[in-house]
């Protein structure tokens, strides 16, 4: 199991972001600028984990330094799945995080959701 995996499965958001280089370039499903370090991305996972409901992995694709996490959840009555890929550096920090999510609708209330708790 990926230690990023086992540590969004464990709550443990602190111990997430210790995995993410500190310039990680991390790819949103709903703005098309990527947001640059960790310091950036620190409210973004905060925030979706509390806008996430049930959310579990379902499956695991490795093949270092490439790992996709592929995951469902919901938000509301809205239910979606996603795909985290993450690229690792020769130390395991992750140096890109790019989400997609589908179908629109839930990208749609994810937006929605994530922009009053980052507002």
């Amino acid at each position: 199991m990926h230690p990023f995996r086992a540590a969004i499965e464990a709550q443990d958001i602190d111990a997430a972001l210790a995995l993410l280089h500190e310039d990680v370039v991390f790819r949103s499903p709903v703005v098309f600028t990527p947001y640059r370090g960790r310091f950036a991305v620190a409210p973004i996972l905060k925030a979706v984990v509390q806008v996430f409901e049930d959310f579990h992995y379902t499956r695991e694709l490795t093949s270092p330094p490439d790992h996709a996490l592929l995951f469902r959840a919901h938000i509301g009555d809205m239910h979606l799945e996603g795909c985290d890929f993450l690229q690792e550096a020769a130390d395991g920090q992750i140096t890109e995080f790019t989400v997609m999510i589908r179908p629109l609708k839930g990208i749609h209330a994810l937006a929605e959701a994530m922009q009053s708790r980052l507002a």
